[in-house]
């Protein structure tokens, strides 16, 4: 699989063009903001799908704690009712171990309802872990790993269809993570899950081009491992095509028309 976020779908016409003009098919990732009704998304959502698949991001972590669990789970039904047959993958979780998301205990709960729901009706789900290379100021019961093994439940965690790691290099700065233990390590936790990047940026925009070169040169010798990326800035960096870190993002994506259908998860290993 091969990503980048949009967080601004409203920009619809440039937004499509510049998906559509990558040498392949890519994943967009839709943030779902708080305010906009489920509906108002329905037509920019199947503009979009003409020119990429579709995974839904439900909730940005940076909202999950504003809404209270029933507040949760009126978004929930609202958005699957509306926007059913216009996602491919729901994210039903982002970033969810980070500190900011509000109580553990609550937020596993929000993941399991959104994960249930999702399944029961035959879709397919993803969530995000914030992996920081273990230098930032995480606590450590926060720690992708240890917060994954604790709060969620070994069923869902077989269940999960995608497991991304949130990354960004800026959060600790001069160090190059061991992807094969990193992803060793969340194969274990996630024993059926495809794995990948679910998210990477850069806060410094002069950052930003080696940045993406080195995001989207991740690889990590794991046979569930699938790529991602999903490039947090796109909508400000690449749309419309014509802007210079567009042609940086098509340079890096190989033309591979044998990879254009999102993969399912595989066997565990």
């Amino acid at each position: 699989m091969w990503g980048v976020t949009v967080d601004d779908p409203w920009n619809t016409a440039p937004t499509v063009q510049a998906l559509a003009r990558l040498p392949r098919r890519p994943t967009a990732r839709i943030v779902f903001d708080l305010r906009p009704r489920a509906t108002d998304y329905a037509a920019p959502v199947a503009a979009i799908r003409r020119a990429a698949d579709v995974m839904g991001l439900l909730v940005d972590s940076s909202d999950l704690a504003s809404l209270p669990p029933d507040a949760y789970a009126a978004r929930l039904h609202e958005y699957l009712d509306a926007l059913w047959p216009l996602v491919d993958v729901w994210e039903v979780g982002n970033e969810v171990n980070g500190e900011w998301t509000g109580d553990s205990r609550t937020v596993a709960a929000k993941v399991a309802l959104a994960h249930a729901a999702v399944k029961a009706r035959g879709g397919r789900t993803a969530i995000t872990l914030h992996y920081d290379g273990g230098c930032s100021a995480t606590t450590p019961d926060r720690g992708a790993f240890r917060w994954a093994a604790r709060h969620l439940s070994p069923g869902l965690r077989r269940e999960v269809d995608y497991v991304w790691l949130s990354y960004y290099e800026d959060e600790c700065p001069g160090t190059r993570p061991d992807w094969r233990a990193v992803f060793g390590r969340l194969g274990r936790l996630f024993p059926r899950a495809a794995l990948g990047i679910g998210e990477c940026g850069a806060e410094d925009a002069r950052r930003r081009p080696g940045a993406l070169a080195r995001c989207y040169g991740i690889q990590a010798p794991h046979p569930r491992f699938v790529g991602g990326y999903f490039w947090w800035h796109f909508s400000e960096d690449m749309v419309p095509a014509s802007r210079p870190m567009w042609r940086s993002l098509a340079s890096l994506v190989p033309g591979d028309a044998e990879a254009h259908a999102l993969p399912g998860a595989r066997p565990a290993r």
